[in-house]
């Protein structure tokens, strides 16, 4: 348990420094999209690594809104270029507050729910998968606590990259072409989260009281 609170303790300083750096270099303090689009294009070559780096901050720390760094990203590189930019941030940060969370508390919880068949070492993939895609085509949920929700589960961690990428892709694009954000209310994100991960642990259990249904064989949450 020590190593890996060390291990996580090494990438809240990680992260830490690279905010430093960030304020070091200028960023401006509001996080407009058209303020930080300026700020990045006048950085140069560096300026998509800095945007990258400011999306994965915006996901392991939450509740930084993301779409506002997708508008960001379309406004300074375009939309393909901002795109990918942004996306590739955001799964590096969702996989980092993931393994945080898979870290720190996954043992603790399949304690606290042994027989749950989405919280148990062999629990349902497929349910799994689907839910955190669904989630991610959802921009009003915190993309930070979906992902910090997910580590405590038993999906897999590349189950839970795939799903993140396809479900976040859709509106990503839609936001670096638009280049258009909107804030949400830090509580109301907090609460999602916490709804995300009672229907998480609740849904499948409710489910698998009734194996021989249909959708339980369909997500396999009797194996």
């Amino acid at each position: 348990m020590t190593s890996r609170i060390a291990v996580v303790l090494v990438i809240i300083a990680a992260l830490a420094g690279a905010w430093w750096l960030l304020q070091i270099l200028g960023m401006p303090p509001n996080l407009s999209p058209d303020a930080l689009a300026t700020w990045l294009q006048s950085q140069g070559a560096a300026g998509p690594m800095l945007l990258m780096l400011l999306m994965l901050i915006a996901v392991v720390v939450g509740p930084i809104p993301t779409l506002p760094v997708s508008a960001t990203a379309g406004l300074a590189f375009g939309i393909l270029p901002g795109t990918a930019i942004a996306a590739t941030g955001a799964v590096i940060g969702a996989l980092a507050a993931f393994w945080i969370a898979r870290f720190l508390g996954r043992e603790a919880i399949c304690k606290r729910f042994p027989d749950n068949p989405v919280l148990a070492k062999d629990g349902s993939q497929r349910f799994l998968t689907i839910a955190i895609l669904l989630m991610r085509l959802i921009p009003v949920f915190s993309f930070a606590l979906i992902s910090y929700a997910a580590g405590v589960t038993a999906i897999r961690a590349w189950r839970f990259a795939v799903a993140t990428l396809l479900g976040m892709l859709p509106m990503t694009v839609v936001f670096a072409g638009l280049g258009n954000t909107f804030r949400l209310n830090p509580m109301l994100t907090v609460l999602a989260g916490a709804a995300i991960l009672a229907a998480m642990v609740w849904l499948p259990w409710s489910i698998s009281r009734r194996p021989g249904s249909r959708l339980a064989r369909w997500l396999k949450l009797n194996q």
